[in-house]
């Protein structure tokens, strides 16, 4: 059983990047040495991410690995839009308040596909990962926007991830994200 201080210890390893970079590239050798099945008859990308986080968590055991999680707190999580993301709140009219209100009502609810993170903890978001199989080209904007808005406030996630999964032998392609 691992210590008070082991586990202190062993987090502050886990938020070094090439620390985190090891231990992903690691996980994606065993899922291909595991899986190379699914990679190879093109399951959903759902099924590869579940696999990917199966073996994440071995690596990060003080931590929460969880796919397609969309809550913050008591929340889900959401992103708005970039352009008003830095208004000065205070030299807007009031229709211009309530207009962004109505906006920010509609705000988009996303589920990234694997976070590395404690539950409850808001000041523990490790990784993001965002996974596409390179046979799929559609969509990887987004899953970048996603990425660079859950490293801000009030997610602050500390690294992102997109993640280009070879499919049939090909190579991974990894894009990486500091904050």
């Amino acid at each position: 059983m691992l210590s008070y201080l082991n586990i202190v210890e062993e987090r502050k390893r886990d938020m070094d990047i090439d620390v985190i970079k090891d231990k992903i590239e690691y996980c994606l050798q065993i899922l291909r040495e595991k899986d190379q099945d699914l990679l190879d008859i093109e399951v959903n990308e759902r099924t590869i991410t579940h696999k990917l986080a199966e073996y994440i968590q071995d690596q990060f055991p003080n931590y929460d690995v969880d796919c397609e999680y969309n809550r913050y707190e008591k929340d889900t999580k959401r992103i708005r839009s970039i352009k008003n993301r830095s208004l000065d709140i205070t030299k807007l009219k009031k229709y211009q308040i309530e207009k962004l209100i109505w906006e920010d009502k509609k705000a988009l609810t996303i589920y990234p596909d694997i976070i590395i993170h404690k539950r409850k903890s808001p000041n523990n978001n490790l990784l993001i990962i965002e996974v596409k199989k390179s046979s799929n080209n559609k969509g990887e904007d987004f899953d970048i926007k996603k990425i660079e808005e859950l490293m801000e406030p009030p997610y602050k996630y500390k690294f992102g991830l997109f993640l280009r999964i070879g499919i049939q032998n090909e190579n991974n392609k990894c894009k990486w994200f500091p904050r």
